[in-house]
């Protein structure tokens, strides 16, 4: 039986209320493990002292932000307008303004909404593309 093993069998099968009891009771099974590798052992298991005794517990789902959706949308001949969540808009304006898209001649963030003002018309869609690749990479 493995290190991992043992101390899962430990607590399941005794009530052990402190590190150091859990600590000689793997030394008698034939495990003698330090301090400092039970601390990361325990924590690698999900085992943490819960109403004064050592148990597992069922660790927490990782929960990964999501990119806000943004749309663009085409107000010709020179405006862009970008669609985004709530409070994103100001991010997405000041990245845009601080990348220095050529033809893009400033932007105004309100909480859910930019207005892209283009230099000339005829630079609209190059514009519109260097958005779309800020937008694919996030702010």
């Amino acid at each position: 039986m493995n290190l991992d093993e043992a101390i899962l069998q430990l607590i399941s099968r005794q009530e052990i209320t402190d590190q150091s009891v859990l600590q000689e009771l793997l030394e008698e099974a034939g495990h003698a493990p330090s301090q400092s590798t039970l601390s990361r052992r325990l924590k690698r298991l999900s085992v943490q002292k819960v109403n004064g005794r050592y148990q597992r517990v069922e660790p927490l789902p990782v929960v990964k932000p999501v990119a806000p959706r943004v749309s663009i949308i085409e107000a010709p001949p020179n405006m862009l307008v970008l669609k985004t969540a709530p409070g994103y808009a100001q991010i997405f304006g000041l990245a845009l303004d601080r990348e220095e898209v050529e033809g893009l001649a400033g932007t105004v963030a309100g909480d859910d909404t930019i207005f892209i003002a283009v230099r000339d018309p005829s630079l609209l869609q190059d514009v519109r593309a260097a958005v779309q690749q800020l937008i694919q990479r996030g702010p």
